[in-house]
């Protein structure tokens, strides 16, 4: 299972929000909440500074792409919202919550690049199995693995197993299974990095059709260009290590866009602003 670790059934109490008061910060209200986050991962070889004053906000039922050069720390950034890597300096908050918190109140679900699907279960036993391990009754363990299938366009592959497959239904098919519990974010590790264009591009306009009717805040990880333009409302770039925000440039596209929208001005405009962007980063030499 790749959406969250098995103690996940455990419950916490809200963090207590005060108010703001002389000298004081005011209060978050973005589902994710990120100041001055910096993470520093101790090695035999001497410390390697993945993040380094990370500020970033951002609000609900938005969909925020981070994109950059490889090892600049978009997958540890992601993995310190779920939770999976702890921050060594700064805060950071998901829904008012510590992610610890969050990652016990089931807040968000998790694809990775591959879809991490049992062989041995079926597509709709795969998607169950959070859902299993939440003590979740039976029925609604099967109603639910058929909505979300549903939402994904398997209807009527249930009963195959992921090698049965092609490698895009399989990713559908691990993005039913994070969000079969209804989490209220889904975060997103380059899901469609190992797919051919073609069905990138399927999946591309599938995952925006998905992202209007369940309404989710997402943060979707990517090192495309093209692709974090056409699904993004906003998108974050980030330096070479140790991994800083250098833009954070807004995708006013509209809702309905089609693959067609790559063609236009507008979508060509932000595309190269991205793109020097990710050049101006290089001039970091640490």
């Amino acid at each position: 299972m790749n959406e969250m670790r098995p103690d996940i059934a455990a419950s916490a109490a809200p963090l207590a929000v005060a108010e703001p008061g002389p000298g004081m910060a005011p209060a978050r209200t973005g589902v994710i909440d990120i100041r001055q986050l910096s993470l520093t991962f101790e090695t035999g070889d001497g410390p390697v500074y993945a993040l380094s004053n990370v500020d970033l906000s951002v609000e609900k039922g938005e969909f925020v792409s981070f994109i950059g050069p490889s090892g600049c720390g978009k997958t540890t950034l992601l993995r310190v919202i779920a939770d999976l890597e702890q921050p060594t300096g700064g805060t950071i908050t998901v829904n008012g919550l510590s992610p610890e918190e969050a990652r016990l109140k089931r807040q968000y679900g998790y694809v990775f690049q591959a879809p991490a699907l049992y062989p041995w279960r079926t597509i709709e036993q795969n998607v169950m199995l959070p859902l299993e391990v939440f003590g979740m009754p039976k029925a609604e363990r099967k109603e639910r693995a058929r909505k979300h299938l549903a939402l994904v366009n398997l209807t009527g592959f249930e009963t195959r197993h992921p090698w049965q497959l092609s490698g895009g239904m399989q990713q559908r098919a691990s993005i039913a299974r994070a969000l079969s519990f209804d989490p209220a974010l889904l975060l997103m590790d380059e899901p469609f990095g190992a797919l051919d264009e073609i069905v990138r591009d399927k999946l591309n306009e599938q995952l925006l059709r998905l992202w209007a009717e369940t309404q989710k805040t997402i943060i979707f990880v990517t090192h495309s260009i093209p692709e974090a333009v056409f699904l993004s409302t906003r998108i974050v770039v980030m330096s070479p290590r140790p991994g800083r925000i250098i833009d954070v440039i807004d995708c006013d596209l509209g809702p309905n866009r089609t693959l067609d929208i790559r063609e236009t001005p507008a979508f060509l405009r932000i595309a190269h602003r991205v793109r020097e962007g990710l050049r101006a980063g290089h001039s970091y030499d640490d």
